[in-house]
């Protein structure tokens, strides 16, 4: 079994930052891409940022310059360093690993983090 377990969400006035942490663990041969998402109260979940395994990264528009993705492949653990937090950066964030397990590649997701931006 794989699980993704995540951390660091939290509530934070605007203008503030956090760090989502993401660790892997279980019956992992080898990681893929890593990535976050979010989900807003209302919307569909949306792309955050994903990383390669040989770290090239892909940040959405709405948070390019303010979060930055990063990845510790011998910690099987992925990273969101979210700065100039937005109320409308409000959500509930997901991370995503595609895991080979040694019989096929499979997209696991973390069970999600609440991060709320609010004065």
């Amino acid at each position: 079994q794989v699980q993704l377990v995540e951390s660091g969400g939290g509530l934070v006035q605007p203008g503030g930052s956090l760090r989502l942490s993401c660790a892997a663990s279980g019956s992992i041969f080898s990681i893929n891409s890593m990535g976050w998402y979010r989900q807003a109260p209302g919307k569909e979940r949306e792309l955050v940022a994903t990383i390669t395994r040989g770290g090239s990264t892909n940040h959405a528009d709405s948070v390019k310059g303010r979060f930055t993705i990063s990845r510790d492949n011998a910690k099987k653990t992925v990273y969101l360093q979210m700065n100039s937090l937005k109320p409308e950066d409000t959500a509930v964030y997901y991370c995503s690993m595609g895991i080979y397990n040694a019989i096929s590649f499979v997209d696991y997701w973390g069970q999600g983090t609440q991060v709320a931006v609010s004065s």
